[in-house]
């Protein structure tokens, strides 16, 4: 069933989770956002902008890149080749396009480059980061021609796990380091009341503890380096193939498929474990 479980006293205690905590980043959503708008300046068009981004970000391969060109992609869109592409770190890229130079990054790389963006886009830019979205800017030839807004991509099983959970009578929590505003809307989509939204990676495990006092028996869902803590405090813990080595080091059970499907069903195996 795509379940490694590394110690049969998960299993028992698993029978007496009456809680669920998931952390967000890489749990309930998956490290590649998606496309959610595009902005256009100038007389250009919205095929135009993602054109620019998508040959800019070919032969990149971080999840921002990646889901520019899907989107590209899925609009079937034909690329030109690059003639030369420069990467600044952690800012954004240059790339020559014919006679043409495109910059494609950040707000501060925009700065860097003396691009200068529009008021409305840099109103724009503080609702997309209230709802936990990001920018990336386009400019040609040292004019901004448009912006991309990603927002994050909720893992696709997710909703159904959720569901199944709750038809459990198992109460489930969030926990989150982004802002109130993209926690209380992931939670919203997601049907979950209960949430922690700003929680510095080391508190998480406080949080878990607080639960664990209040009497609830705790089981915790992450991936990241730093949910380890949280993953030990925990009566049983879960991580997803892919994760992390430390998250899956730490938690005594394994989901094997590299996703959280068939999370529900460990709780039918712990039942049933219990029964015979």
């Amino acid at each position: 069933n795509g379940i490694l479980i590394k110690d049969g006293r998960s299993l028992e205690a698993l029978r007496k989770v009456d809680t669920v905590v998931f952390d967000k980043t890489g749990t309930l959503t998956l490290d590649q956002p998606e496309l959610a708008q595009i902005y256009c300046c100038q007389t250009l068009t919205e095929t135009d902008v993602l054109i620019y981004a998508a040959a800019a970000e070919h032969r990149q391969t971080h999840p921002i890149a990646m889901a520019i060109r899907q989107a590209a992609q899925e609009r079937c869109l034909e690329l030109p080749s690059l003639d030369h592409a420069s990467y600044e770190v952690g800012y954004g890229l240059r790339v020559r396009l014919g006679q043409q130079r495109i910059c494609v990054g950040s707000d501060r790389f925009m700065a860097l480059e003396q691009i200068a963006i529009p008021d409305d886009l840099k109103a724009l830019q503080g609702t997309a980061h209230d709802q936990g979205h990001s920018m990336v800017y386009v400019a040609v030839n040292d004019q901004l021609a448009g912006a991309l807004e990603l927002r994050p991509t909720i893992r696709p099983e997710a909703p159904e796990v959720i569901r199944q959970l709750q038809e459990r009578g198992v109460r489930l929590y969030i926990i989150s380091g982004d802002h109130e505003q993209p926690t209380r809307n992931l939670a919203a989509q997601l049907g979950i009341t209960d949430y922690f939204a700003e929680v510095l990676p080391e508190d998480k495990a406080g949080l878990v503890e607080q639960l664990q006092q209040s009497g609830r028996s705790v089981c915790f869902v992450g991936d990241g380096i730093n949910d380890a803590i949280a993953l030990k405090k925990a009566q049983v813990s879960v991580s997803i193939r892919g994760a992390s080595t430390i998250a899956t080091d730490t938690a005594q059970i394994v989901l094997m498929d590299g996703n959280l499907e068939q999370l529900p069903y460990l709780f039918t195996i712990a039942q049933s474990f219990h029964q015979n």
